[in-house]
């Protein structure tokens, strides 16, 4: 059966949900297994080491950027009207936020998608700190929280089209796109190679990737396949948090959507890989990270995602993999707010050794 034959007989919302079920679950799985986690990459990054850990990350974020560019150049998908691309975006909302919620996914030790992976092995620390992200993040989108996200926003702002695409910037196409994601796959491959690492590692990393592109191109399907106006969109954990939390908390009855699919997706993949690694625990609170620390790390995820206008990500790997400027820019302040956290918070004279910080 065809994509038409199915959204005729289920209809767009269904099929969507569907889609976003299955790559979830495909995403949580290998996210598991692999110990995806963009937190643990910063750190080792400014800790000066090339790990596993760095390591796992670049391989599916290469990987991400090989399948998206490589389906654009098949002719299999088209990312021109995703609102990464098509429509206005803000360089300093995607500057500071990328920061803020660097800063908070440090403090809470794991960025959106690495707390609902954690919450599904048995973590509460994490559940309670995915939960107030899901609050906070729907606070800054249409709440009391919305009129300062929409003031820094607003300080620098760029039109939709070449201008939000690194791409025709450099007046570069998607077969250089494809030529850059194979070099950094490459190097990945590497530096995972004189890692010793196990199957899953390998298997893990590059199905996370895989993961983003599969969602950018089971989209444009639904899209292009549809007789009623689809938005394409790509894997992305902010949105769909608040999305999940308003589903919660409204009147039921509204159509579903990709990112309602997505959710619950993860946690049962990573429910799965916890459970196939036995790598289930209940976890609560102790040690050197306190609830107030995860409390205040998470109210930061919430407000820079909604501000930088994506998560790890939905920013960082899925705008990244289709060279959004915007997306680019968040990555690189994630990565330094990142660091800042470390080195005021965990790097301090009076902290915890600095491996313990870098644990996942």
């Amino acid at each position: 059966m065809d994509a038409t034959a199915w959204i005729e007989r289920w209809g767009e919302p269904a099929v969507l949900a569907l889609c976003g079920l299955v790559v979830g679950l495909g995403f949580g799985f290998f996210a598991q297994r692999s110990r995806f986690c963009l937190r643990a990459a910063v750190i080792e990054f400014w800790h000066g080491r090339f790990g596993e850990k760095l390591a796992v990350w670049l391989l599916a974020f290469s990987a991400a950027v090989v399948a998206v560019q490589g389906f654009i150049v098949a002719g299999w998908l088209d990312v021109g009207t995703a609102r990464q691309l098509s429509a206005r975006g803000s360089l300093s909302g995607a500057l500071i936020g990328g920061l803020i919620f660097g800063f908070g996914m440090v403090m809470t030790r794991g960025c959106a998608s690495r707390l609902l992976v954690l919450s599904a092995n048995g973590n509460l620390r994490a559940l309670l700190s995915g939960l107030i992200f899901a609050v906070v993040a729907q606070a800054s989108l249409g709440g009391v929280l919305a009129p300062l996200r929409e003031t820094i926003a607003g300080w620098w702002v760029v039109e939709g089209g070449a201008s939000r695409s690194l791409l025709a910037l450099a007046g570069a196409g998607p077969l250089d796109g494809l030529v850059f994601g194979a070099v950094w796959l490459v190097t990945a491959g590497f530096f995972a190679h004189y890692s010793g690492w196990s199957a899953w590692k390998w298997v893990g990393g590059l199905g996370t990737g895989l993961m983003v592109a599969l969602a950018w191109l089971a989209t444009y399907q639904v899209m292009a396949h549809s007789f009623e106006p689809v938005q394409i969109q790509g894997l992305t954990f902010s949105g769909p948090s608040a999305e999940w939390l308003m589903r919660v908390l409204a009147e039921p009855g509204k159509p579903w959507t990709f990112g309602l699919g997505l959710m619950p997706g993860v946690f049962l993949g990573s429910l799965v890989g916890a459970l196939v690694g036995r790598d289930w625990k209940l976890e609560g609170f102790g040690g050197a990270y306190t609830m107030p620390r995860y409390i205040i790390g998470a109210i930061f995820m919430g407000f820079g995602s909604m501000l930088a206008g994506g998560c790890a990500v939905g920013a960082g790997m899925t705008g990244g993999a289709i060279f959004a400027t915007t997306a680019w820019l968040t990555l690189g302040g994630m990565w330094v707010g990142g660091g800042l956290a470390d080195r005021l918070l965990d790097r301090a004279p009076a902290a915890a050794p600095t491996g313990a910080s870098a644990a996942p």
